[in-house]
């Protein structure tokens, strides 16, 4: 059966995550909803690269699925978004090879985070990117951002409800903080990222730049592999799912 490959883009602010959930809006959710209706109340089941959050955003998730149908790749994109909700968006879809899985055949993921980094909010970005009103030693923020690069054990940058079993060594190839004006963005990008990883190093490095934490308190941090180490999870709505990469891609 014909599969087929898409990247999809949402607005998390009104979705309780990607994974269907009972009595909740999910991505998921609305995803298969409209692939049933294409398929007149068949359920065609998805996969995705990763689950997100209620409240995270995604600009290039990842997700596949199998049909019968007989319609050209670039196709599925106008007729799913012909019935998707507005907060949801195929940027395009392909056909790939009866081998390919949306989850298992990652190499690489980036994700970023913003922050807006100025005094008084952005009532129209209050969705989107976190208010964050204090003054920050980016060069602190820098410096603790290249002993994060590498490959580590981040049990120290993982929750405590993170249901992956055995080791928790990743492989993070970027780590960099930059900004413009009063926006602040964070790039990373590895091989693989545990539950709220991401989130729980962007609240960490927030208090590095307020003088809270040394940039070297990071190696102490994963050599103790202490979750109580590192600091608060930073708020879902600030974070992208930015990309996924695939071998041979």
């Amino acid at each position: 059966m014909p599969k087929i490959k898409c990247t999809v883009a949402y607005d998390g602010t009104n979705f309780f995550g990607f994974q269907v959930q009972p009595d909740k809006r999910t991505v998921q959710s609305e995803l298969e909803k409209a692939l049933k209706k294409m398929h007149k109340g068949e359920e065609i089941r998805t996969y995705a690269s990763g689950r997100t959050d209620a409240g995270v955003h995604a600009r290039g998730q990842t997700i596949h699925f199998e049909s019968k149908l007989d319609i050209p790749g670039n196709s599925w994109k106008k007729a799913l978004n012909t019935l998707l909700p507005e907060d949801l968006f195929i940027q395009d879809a392909e056909m790939v090879s009866d081998d390919f899985h949306a989850r298992y055949d990652v190499v690489e993921k980036e994700y970023r985070y913003f922050i807006w980094n100025a005094q008084e909010p952005d009532i129209f970005k209050r969705y989107h990117i976190y208010h964050f009103p204090y003054k920050l030693d980016l060069k602190a923020i820098e410096e603790a951002c290249r002993y994060l690069e590498g490959t580590h054990d981040f049990t120290a940058f993982s929750s405590a409800k993170s249901t992956v079993k055995g080791e928790k060594i990743r492989t993070l190839y970027e780590v960099s903080c930059s900004k413009t004006g009063e926006q602040i963005e964070f790039i990373f990008r590895g091989s693989g990222f545990l539950y709220n990883m991401v989130r729980i190093i962007v609240g960490t490095l927030l208090n590095v730049g307020q003088g809270r934490i040394d940039p070297k308190e990071i190696i102490t941090m994963l050599e103790e592999k202490n979750r109580q180490r590192a600091s608060k999870t930073a708020p879902a709505h600030g974070l992208y799912l930015w990309n996924v990469n695939y071998k041979n891609q």
